[in-house]
């Protein structure tokens, strides 16, 4: 599963419908599923698809602390794999059927990008909602080890007892959002590595 988190103000509902007005659409059903906090967005082909192969997406979305945590699942591509085998082996047979096998080179190339166009979807919104990899305001707070006093990110040392803050600085890795603290080189949720330089918030 590939999981991002957009902090701000944000709700699951919201990238749901985006995602169901971008993708209900010609070869693609998509249908929204809720439980709570939790939404869960499903894009298939449709059973009587014009051209190319079946495919499938999902897409769980979940409210979280100032923001969404989205999960993408591993998309189903034997469907499309099929359909390309199948398309390659009839224009090796005779080039001329390239003609015949346009639409459905065309649509299984679009499935093959079908990840990409969701992530693109969801950036969008997040954009148009002011939510990005950033932290809020809220989590703009950290908890001094010692006295317990609140701090603002980016503070030396506790306004309050004067201890250094330095190990339980927060910040957010530039590829997926999630939380990680100064002395992280490596983000737990995604496995990138973090630029040393990168101190604060993006």
């Amino acid at each position: 599963m590939n999981q991002r988190i957009f902090h701000g103000d944000l709700s699951p509902q919201e990238i749901g419908d985006a995602l169901i007005a971008s993708f209900n659409r010609g070869n693609l059903i998509a249908r929204q599923m809720s439980s709570g906090d939790k939404q869960i967005v499903q894009i298939v082909s449709r059973p009587q698809y014009a051209s190319g192969g079946p495919t499938s997406l999902t897409v769980i979305l979940d409210k979280v602390d100032d923001g969404v945590a989205i999960q993408i699942g591993k998309q189903s591509l034997l469907g499309v794999a099929a359909s390309l085998g199948s398309s390659m082996f009839s224009i090796w047979r005779n080039p001329f059927n390239l003609i015949d096998r346009l639409d459905d080179l065309a649509q299984d190339f679009d499935s093959l990008q079908l990840s990409d166009q969701v992530w693109e979807t969801i950036e969008g919104v997040a954009r148009l909602h002011g939510a990005s990899f950033e932290l809020s305001e809220r989590l703009r707070r950290l908890e001094c080890e010692y006295c317990g006093i609140a701090n603002p990110v980016g503070e030396p040392a506790c306004i309050a007892c004067g201890a250094p803050l330095g190990n339980v600085q927060p910040r957010t890795c530039l590829n997926c959002g999630f939380v990680i603290r100064t002395n992280e080189q490596v983000c737990p949720q995604c496995g990138r590595s973090v630029p040393a330089a990168n101190t604060g918030t993006r």
